[in-house]
């Protein structure tokens, strides 16, 4: 299931709120304010607790463009019972580990997994991370660099920050370089960089370019410290230890995702509109293969 549709669903619940009869505002509060129970509760007991009828749930899932209370539920019971699967007992990596051959490499894998999204995420301080999402917004242009095996993770940070944040750019550009696309930027403009030991020369250029424009500077990377002459405004420090021979970037993504739900969220009813302006736009071209309904 799309892990999105929850949120989109609580998202049009508020903002269309005014706009609902008496009986589905009942029905839309009540999902809002008890989603937990809303994704355990079947249908008769939901209506039970919400005070309406039945077929006043039936119609606010029809309202929403579904077809019954089931795929309206859906959506909060799968979030529930993934909330739930954050836990200390591990005995699950202990099945993992004793299947034969490949178990014990994938336990490792995944407990390494585990432990540097954890490292990662500990060190990532909210007010820390309060003031990179206020310089990016702050910022007249927020340019992204990433190369090599951090262009991934750069991407993806572009691909969805961009929705939140408009004045989000990915660089090099059209097989340019970093520092072509940052000859006019100053001051008032931030660069963002990705990289990881063996640090990138591109990458290590293209921040000391930067600082001599005066741009304002973060960086996330394994280290405080990536060249003595840089001194970035932010630096955010992830783990990137390993089980094999290259650096696993589990507890990167994890910190970028902290960046794009806050980005998200301080973008506000701005941000929620260019996002579904986005996928409207992915509708209207198929971007996306959909099952087809069987006659």
């Amino acid at each position: 299931m799309d892990p999105t549709v929850k949120t989109k669903i609580l998202s049009t619940l508020k903002t269309d709120f005014e706009g609902y009869s008496p009986r589905l505002q009942v029905v839309a509060k009540y999902i809002v304010d008890n989603q937990a129970d809303f994704g355990l509760d079947p249908i008769r007991v939901t209506a039970r607790k919400a005070g309406v009828s039945t077929y006043t749930l039936v119609r606010m899932a029809q309202h929403l463009g579904l077809e019954g209370f089931e795929d309206l539920r859906a959506p909060f019971r799968t979030a529930l019972v993934s909330g739930s699967e954050l836990s200390d007992d591990l005995e699950w990596i202990e099945a993992v580990a004793a299947y034969e051959d490949t178990g014990p490499v994938q336990a490792e894998a995944t407990l390494n997994s585990l432990n540097i999204i954890q490292r990662s995420l500990h060190n990532l301080s909210p007010d820390k991370l309060k003031r990179v999402v206020d310089m990016m917004f702050n910022a007249r242009n927020v340019y992204l660099t990433g190369v090599r095996a951090s262009y991934g993770l750069a991407y993806y940070f572009h691909y969805v920050g961009r929705m939140a944040l408009p004045s989000l750019q990915l660089i090099p550009r059209h097989m340019n370089s970093s520092i072509d696309e940052l000859n006019y930027a100053d001051e008032n403009d931030l660069l963002i960089v990705v990289t990881f030991t063996p640090y990138s020369n591109e990458t290590i250029r293209a921040c000391q370019f930067a600082q001599s424009r005066g741009l304002k500077l973060i960086v996330i990377s394994d280290s405080d410290v990536i060249a003595s002459d840089l001194v970035p405004d932010e630096v955010l420090v992830v783990s990137i230890v390993t089980t094999h021979f290259f650096g696993c970037y589990a507890g990167a993504m994890a910190v970028i995702e902290n960046i794009l739900a806050l980005l998200v969220k301080r973008g506000g009813e701005e941000a929620e509109k260019r996002i579904a302006s986005y996928e409207e736009l992915r509708s209207d071209i198929d971007a996306y293969w959909t099952k087809q309904k069987k006659h």
